[in-house]
Order: C-alpha cells, then sequence, then structure tokens
C-alpha cells in the first residue's frame, strides 16, 4: 500500500493557480464545475473571463468569478480570476491556432507566478500539443516546457491514483527511440529526483521505488536484452549503497500485481506506455500528473482537451478535483518542512 500524505495541522491556506487550457476543450467545463468551498485554499483561475462565463451558460452553471487581488483574501466560496484574452473568438469544440499564444501565455503566468512566491502550485487543465505546433510553436509538452521555463535539467513525469504511483524514464519518444535513452546518467538523475521530490513533496521518509525492466521479462538474464544487465542493475547497487530505498529491475507484466506493490511507493516505467496504460485502467477521471524535478508544484489531469465532450455536460471533473488536492498537499508538506526548519 501507498503511504498517504495528510495536511498538516495549520492555518496555511495556499495559493493554487489553476490554467483553463485550451480554450475549444473541456478545460472552461471543468472550472465551471469547481466548488471552491470544497478545497482548504484559494484557488485562482488564469483564463479569459468571459469564455469561462460563457462556457459556465452553455452547461447551465453558474460560475461566479471575482477579480485576482494578491495582496487581498477573496470573498468565500468564490473562484478568483486571473484574466487573460483569447486571440480568437473560441468555438466550442474547434481548435483554432490563433489561440496558441493564449494558451502559452497562461502557463507562463502560472509558472511565473509559482516562481516569484505568489502562487503555492499550479494545476493546469489539458492542452492540445499539435494545434500549437501548427501554430508555429515548437512544443512537446506541459512538462517540457515548464522545465525549460523553470530551468529546470530534467524534469520527470509521476501520475498517480489513491493506490499507485508510476514515473516515467523517458516521456514522449517513439517506442524505437527509447532503448538509446536509456543509460546510466540519465537514470540516475531520474531516481535521485524521484527520491528527493517522494520526501519533499509526499513526505515519504525512505520511499521504496521499484524499478521495470526495459524489456521482457527484464531481459531474462540477458536473452532478451542486455540494457537490465549492463545499465538498470549495476546502478541500482550504486544507489543502494549510497542508502536509497531502490529495487529491481522487474518484469513490468508482474510488478503492477497487488503483492507486489504492497511494498512500493512509487514504480519507474521505462517508457510511457509500458507505466501508463496500467495505471490509468486502475484510476482514469480519478488520477493525477506531477511534474518532479522542478522547483515548483505542477499538478495536472490525466486526461486530454476532449474537444468533443466541451460544451455537452458529459466532461468528469474528478481528475481536476484530485489535481488540485494534491497541489494543495505538496504545498502544505513544503510549508510544514520549512515551519520545521525555522
Amino acid at each position: 500500500m501507498l503511504a498517504t500524505t495528510s495536511l498538516p495541522d495549520t492555518d496555511f491556506r495556499p495559493v493554487i493557480v489553476i490554467t483553463a487550457g485550451e480554450p475549444a476543450g473541456i478545460g472552461a467545463d471543468l472550472i465551471a464545475d469547481i466548488e471552491p468551498n470544497r478545497f482548504p485554499a484559494r484557488l485562482v483561475v488564469i483564463g479569459d473571463q468571459q469564455l469561462l462565463q460563457n462556457r459556465a451558460q452553455q452547461l447551465n452553471k453558474s460560475l461566479s468569478l471575482t477579480p485576482y487581488l494578491p495582496d487581498q483574501m477573496s470573498p468565500s466560496g468564490l473562484l478568483e480570476i486571473l484574466h487573460i484574452p483569447v486571440h480568437s473568438p473560441v468555438h466550442t469544440g474547434q481548435l483554432d491556432a490563433a489561440n496558441a499564444h493564449y494558451v502559452l501565455n497562461m502557463l507562463t503566468t502560472a509558472c511565473d507566478g509559482c516562481l516569484q512566491g505568489s502562487f503555492n502550485a499550479m494545476v493546469t487543465a489539458p492542452i492540445q500539443k499539435d494545434i500549437i505546433n501548427i501554430a508555429g510553436i515548437p512544443f512537446t509538452g506541459h512538462t517540457e516546457f515548464l522545465a525549460e521555463r523553470c530551468g529546470a535539467d530534467k524534469p520527470v513525469m509521476l501520475l498517480a491514483t489513491k493506490s499507485l504511483r508510476v514515473a516515467l524514464a523517458t516521456t514522449h519518444l517513439p517506442l524505437r527511440a527509447v532503448a538509446d535513452a536509456i543509460n546510466h546518467n540519465e537514470l540516475r538523475q531520474v531516481l535521485l529526483i524521484m527520491h528527493h521530490d517522494l520526501q519533499q513533496k509526499f513526505g515519504l521518509s525512505n520511499p521504496h521505488i521499484k524499478v521495470c525492466g526495459l524489456n521482457p521479462h527484464a531481459g531474462e538474464n540477458g536473452y532478451l536484452g542486455r540494457e537490465e544487465i549492463d545499465i538498470i542493475i549495476p546502478l541500482l547497487k550504486e544507489l543502494q549503497q549510497q542508502g536509497l530505498n531502490v529495487s529491481g529491475p522487474y518484469p513490468a507484466d508482474t510488478v503492477f500485481t497487488q503483492d507486489s506493490l504492497k511494498d512500493a511507493d512509487a514504480i519507474l516505467a521505462m517508457y510511457h506506455d509500458q507505466g501508463l496504460p496500467v495505471l490509468k485502467h486502475a484510476g482514469f477521471n480519478q488520477a493525477i500528473n506531477t511534474t518532479l524535478g522542478l522547483p515548483i508544484i505542477r499538478t495536472s489531469v490525466d486526461h486530454g482537451t476532449a474537444l468533443h465532450l466541451a460544451g455537452t455536460g458529459k466532461a468528469n471533473p474528478n481528475s481536476l478535483y484530485a489535481a488540485i488536492d494534491s497541489a494543495i498537499e505538496q504545498s502544505c508538506e513544503i510549508q510544514l518542512a520549512k515551519n520545521l526548519s525555522q
């Protein structure tokens, strides 16, 4: 079973900034579903206020927004809005490359606010990568964009449900490029970041990280590949000698069984589709994505823009709720550590 975090007994009320995502997608629908009184935090939405109001009206929902004033607390029960206008009129469910800069402006504003200390954490609604690239802006994803903005060398993607955490050694790579990306230095950096952030942001004093093999059956003693023998096993021995609670490599087809997960705080998968299908099967629409290795806290939903659901009232807000909850918990863990160090 995973160790879980709990909110410290404190009056600390973190400020969580939420980016509204791709304007044509379900991000605005999810914002309309937020009940601010559900969360022990101050919630600030970044996006186009009229767009959000129009989408709420389209869904027959009441959305109360009050302007974000950094030095003034909002009235109880209201979302705060930091207004950024769209560049082009939005038609629900229809992508428009003209609004790519609007999306990136939201991310930049939220990230910079976290770096400057105005916000304790950022939560991101889903965006559409291809339309940003169509607009002529090279863009791989939230993770890579925020890492560059923060000056972080190695972002690590971690997805989590209430019972499972899965991090990725490689993220958005073609499968034929994965093996070449698995090397001692890269894996070492990923595992050190996981260990550090599981301690600092999740309150786990000695996190046990189980590491998947790259090949079927974890290479089967070299018969199905040598990456385990040549790279993964020597690295795990090195980190164990340094005091890290890491083990493996495990075959990916058995490491996710209930018995194997009993003593694991997180699993490190070697590539995107080795770990995430299992996690999403276990908790789709309940899971969250968080970026480790950043000097800020960033969480996100576990799904895409769902253009076909935008404006229909069928979008499920549970993943956004879980992402907000996790951002609050991580913020409180950081604050608690600060209090203890003073």
